[in-house]
């Protein structure tokens, strides 16, 4: 069954924009934003603390069987810092952001990230990880890198987004 609107991953590391562009986009779209951070606490999919990086950590399959259904819906925008464990089947395009390391570690200091979970996170930046990851994850024609250090960007990015959303419309439209 063909969706009537598509589904986006905007996914990145930490601290690259993600969350603000998703909710953006959806404001501008009307497509419905999901924050899987939000709905892995909101569905009850975390288990244990992870003392190292001072978070909880995911049960990804119970968070995926309840995504199931929305994803299948279409119009959604899904905003995560990781790629590899989604269907392929549920993303008609995939958006990785980048920033610049200097911008990525201030406003990550600015979260409160520290030690480990700083250093890794600046290295997953630097390392490409969340790209690589999408590049092997999806075909490699859905994986667009967006570099998003500012605000101008930030729009531009937006734009960009909305003018494949006209796009995909116009290629889907049912006859």
């Amino acid at each position: 069954m063909q969706r009537s609107a598509p589904n986006i991953l905007i996914t990145g590391t930490p601290g690259v924009g993600k969350s603000l562009m998703a909710h953006m986009l959806s404001d501008v779209s009307g497509m419905v934003w999901l924050d899987v951070s939000k709905l892995a606490v909101e569905n009850k999919c975390l288990e244990e603390y992870d003392e190292v990086y001072q978070c909880r950590v995911l049960d990804e399959d119970k968070l995926l069987d309840g995504m199931e259904d929305l994803m299948k819906e279409g119009g959604k925008i899904v905003d995560y810092h990781g790629a590899e464990f989604f269907p392929e089947r549920w993303f008609d395009i995939v958006f990785v952001l980048r920033t610049d390391n200097t911008i990525l570690y201030d406003r990550l200091k600015e979260r409160g990230y520290s030690g480990k979970k700083l250093e890794d996170n600046i290295d997953c930046e630097i390392f490409q990880t969340i790209l690589e990851e999408a590049k092997a994850s999806y075909r490699e024609e859905i994986v667009h890198e967006l570099t998003n250090n500012n605000k101008d960007q930030l729009v531009d990015n937006i734009n960009r987004i909305c003018q494949w959303l006209q796009q995909w419309k116009i290629n889907n439209a049912q006859t």
